[in-house]
């Protein structure tokens, strides 16, 4: 039995990932609801916030405390990517997806924790701090949706009863290769958008039936995500066709295509 199976059959200590989820994200909301972000840039030119370190420190104190045995990967803690050279096993989180949404505040962020087991992403934690939701899945685990109080929904991919095909995709930043993909879809389209890893959580719901990334994205980026869509009935797969690898060498994913069905 995989070690996401056993933390779902362990009451007790997926409630306590969760409560840990839901204050994290209540870490995020503080600095939200602020005055200051104290917005930095990183070597990568990418933000970095008061918020992504607030639930970065709030994760990794929880999972070290909880799990003392399994390391944890952040993108928040450079030296921490070394981890998965001499562990098959560890907690990969992204405290704070969407960090550019955040600073907008149009409220399309997630924090994200995934446990990866042999370069498989097999139990996601996916929160939406603004709209108070957890999502919780994984491959061989029923995706479900709750809230603060508990009460949860199983969600499941769905096909559009009109036909048309779904595809989430950016209406004014689309590259040349999505592009194309797009019109080589048969049939009537339609786009869809969702910043951070609420792009994933669209077709897990049923909203929308396919994710084509054909650019970079990094592993935190898409783990969590990717195990409540499979947990969901979706499929996340390398554009070859090939599964996705974590843990590898170099943390870039290669381009996928995330879908609501295998």
């Amino acid at each position: 039995m995989s070690l996401a199976s056993n933390i779902v059959n362990d009451e007790a200590v997926l409630k306590s990932l969760k409560q840990l989820m839901w204050k994290a994200g209540d870490a995020i909301l503080d600095v939200y609801q602020s005055d200051d972000f104290n917005t930095e840039v990183k070597g990568d030119d990418s933000p970095l916030t008061k918020a992504d370190l607030a639930a970065h420190n709030v994760l990794v104190e929880g999972l070290l405390s909880m799990t003392p045995d399994i390391p944890v990967v952040s993108e928040e803690d450079a030296d921490s990517l070394q981890i998965p050279r001499t562990h098959s096993v560890y907690w990969l989180i992204d405290p704070l997806d969407g960090t550019k949404e955040f600073i907008k505040r149009n409220s399309e962020f997630t924090c994200n924790l995934a446990l990866i087991e042999n370069n498989k992403a097999t139990l996601g934690f996916v929160g939406v701090p603004v709209q108070e939701s957890l999502y919780v899945g994984g491959l061989s685990i029923a995706s479900t949706r709750e809230n603060k109080t508990g009460q949860a929904l199983t969600i499941h991919w769905k096909q559009s009863s009109s036909g048309i095909i779904r595809v989430v995709a950016s209406k004014s930043h689309l590259n040349e290769e999505t592009q194309q993909f797009i019109a080589n879809l048969a049939g009537e389209i339609e786009l869809v958008q969702a910043g951070s890893s609420l792009k994933f959580l669209k077709i897990a719901e049923g909203q929308a039936d396919i994710y084509p990334r054909l650019a970079p994205t990094c592993e935190w980026d898409t783990a969590a995500a990717q195990a409540v869509l499979e947990g969901a009935g979706g499929s996340v797969k390398q554009a070859s066709g090939e599964p996705m690898l974590y843990g590898k060498d170099n943390i870039l994913n290669p381009h996928f295509i995330a879908k609501g069905h295998e």
